[in-house]
């Protein structure tokens, strides 16, 4: 399971911190609840893409002894299962549908400069997602006027502030501002399925 870390800052900051496991170690399980301090458990690496740094960061894992399931500390700059920063998302989305640039421009000159096919994904993602953020981020900032449900969306991330909306959306009820991929549960842990039973 991912659980946001409380560390808020930069990525070189975000890594210069991570050696102390005792720093921002969950008090109890955010799986079974058991109320104990959990094992830190060593790393896994990621690739991360944002405004100023293109290179891989650790993340540490804590272990829970009651159901000997792992949480991660996913720094809040990141999204899950994406390999741009908030920030990038954001600085994209913002420009490319708020500002109404062109796709093909916007890929160009979002900070960084990114494939067109990934625009793509992110715009589709964020259209499929817009009437539910609404809803979800009505508890941080008011509904604005707005022409469609994505302006809507886009208009209060800005308000609410995109690091602050990620937070609560991720933290508090589970939500991916991207929506979470194929075979994830709406709350991001993996989906199982049954094979149906064969009629009789």
């Amino acid at each position: 399971m991912q659980i946001l870390h409380p560390f808020a800052g930069s990525v070189q900051q975000y890594s210069e911190q991570l050696d102390n496991p005792d720093a921002y170690r969950p008090g109890h399980c955010p799986q079974c609840q058991a109320k104990h301090p959990l094992i830190a458990h060593g790393f896994y690496t990621r690739t991360l893409i944002d405004t100023a740094f293109d290179g891989v960061i650790r993340v540490r894992r804590y272990l829970c002894q009651t159901c000997q399931r792992t949480v991660s500390l996913l720094p809040e700059f990141v999204l899950p299962y994406l390999r741009s920063s908030l920030t990038v998302i954001a600085l994209f989305l913002t420009t490319c549908l708020l500002m109404t640039q062109t796709l093909g421009n916007a890929t160009r000159t979002a900070p960084p400069p990114m494939p067109y096919q990934r625009g793509q994904f992110w715009i589709r993602r964020f259209r499929a997602q817009a009437a539910t953020l609404c809803a979800a981020l009505a508890a941080l900032t008011k509904p604005a006027p707005a022409p469609n449900f994505v302006h809507r969306a886009l208009t209060m991330l800005e308000a609410a502030g995109w690091t602050a909306a990620h937070r609560f959306l991720f933290a508090g009820v589970r939500c991916h501002l991207l929506g979470w991929p194929r075979g994830l549960a709406p709350d991001g842990r993996r989906a199982a399925f049954s094979a149906a039973a064969a009629p009789a």
